[in-house]
C-alpha cells in the first residue's frame, strides 16, 4: 500500500471564536499505479484533506489520524523532512498554473531549476531533461516553448508545464487539485489524458480532485465521495456512479448537466435530497 489515510480528522482554532472542525475522520488506501477520484462541492473538504496529506496546512490547524506514505506517517516527521518528501517523492499539480508558475522566469528555467536543485546535475543536463519532461506532456514545439515566459502561452500549455514540474523529479504521488476546472472541454480531456498515461507509463499513484463527476468518470479506478468534511461513500468508481448507495452521491449525479450523463453512460437515480 502506498498511502494509507487513517481516521484523520482536521480542526482549525482561529485566533478568534470556536474550534472548527472541517474533516471528520476519512479513511482512504492508494496503490502504485492506481488513480483515486475524490469528489464533492465546494467547501466539501476535498483541498484541505489533500494539504494535509502532503502537510501544507497552516499552523492553526489540528490534525489527528495517520497519514501513511510508503511505511511512514507524514504527521509524525519535522517540516525539513515534509519538505523533502515534497517534490522528490509526491507531486503537486494546482488549479491555475499561472499562480505556481513563476512570470519572470522562462518555462525551460523553472523545470531546470528543480532538477539542478533536488538531482545535482548540470545546467546542460538539467535543460535537456526539461525538454524531454515537456514532450512528455505534450506541448507542441517544445523547444521553442522552452524560450516562452508562462503569460506567451495558453491555459493548458500552462498546465501541461505544471504537470511538467510535478513529475520531474519522478514522484511515487501525484496529487492534483482541480486541474482542468479553468480549462475548456476539449483541452480539459487532453489533460486528463495526459495524468492517465503518466499513472500508466510512470507507474505512479495519483489522487484527483474535482467537483466534476465527468472528470473523475474519465479516469479514476476508484471515487472517494466528500460532503462538508465527510465521507458519503468509497468504492470502484463505475459502481459509485451507476449505482450508489447514498443519497448525496446521487444528488450530485442528478445535478450533472445532461451531455454529462450521457458520457457517463448511466442514468442518474432519484434524489431525495440532503437533510
Amino acid at each position: 500500500m502506498m498511502l494509507e489515510i487513517k481516521d484523520l480528522k482536521v480542526n482549525f482554532q482561529p485566533a478568534h471564536g470556536p474550534k472548527t472542525e472541517v474533516l471528520h475522520g476519512i479513511n482512504l488506501s492508494l496503490n502504485k499505479g492506481e488513480t483515486l477520484g475524490i469528489v464533492g462541492e465546494s467547501g466539501s473538504g476535498k483541498s484541505v484533506l489533500s494539504l494535509a496529506t502532503i502537510g501544507l496546512l497552516p499552523d492553526t490547524a489540528e490534525i489527528s489520524g495517520e497519514i501513511i506514505f510508503n511505511g511512514e506517517n507524514i504527521l509524525t516527521l519535522s517540516e525539513r523532512e515534509r519538505c523533502k518528501l515534497r517534490g522528490s517523492r509526491i507531486g503537486i499539480i494546482f488549479q491555475e498554473p499561472m499562480t505556481a508558475l513563476n512570470p519572470a522566469m522562462k518555462v525551460g528555467n523553472q523545470i531546470a531549476e528543480g532538477l539542478r536543485l533536488h538531482r545535482k546535475i548540470s545546467r546542460k543536463e538539467a535543460k535537456k531533461e526539461a525538454l524531454h519532461l515537456l514532450e512528455m506532456v505534450k506541448i507542441p514545439d517544445a523547444k521553442r516553448k522552452m524560450e516562452s515566459y508562462p503569460h506567451e502561452m495558453s491555459g493548458g500549455q500552462r498546465q501541461r508545464v505544471g504537470i511538467a514540474i510535478a513529475i520531474a523529479l519522478k514522484p511515487d504521488l501525484l496529487i492534483a487539485d482541480e486541474p482542468t476546472t479553468a480549462l475548456d472541454v476539449t483541452v480539459q480531456a487532453e489533460i486528463l489524458d495526459i495524468l492517465d498515461e503518466l499513472v500508466s507509463e510512470l507507474g505512479i499513484a495519483l489522487i484527483l480532485i474535482s467537483h466534476d463527476l465527468g472528470v473523475i468518470a474519465r479516469i479514476a479506478d476508484r471515487t472517494l465521495v466528500m460532503y462538508h468534511g465527510n465521507e458519503m461513500e468509497q468504492g470502484e468508481t463505475e459502481r459509485v456512479l451507476r449505482q450508489p448507495s447514498h443519497e448525496y452521491t446521487c444528488k450530485l449525479l442528478s445535478a450533472q448537466p445532461r451531455r454529462t450523463r450521457i458520457n457517463f453512460n448511466i442514468t442518474p437515480p432519484a434524489s431525495k435530497g440532503i437533510e
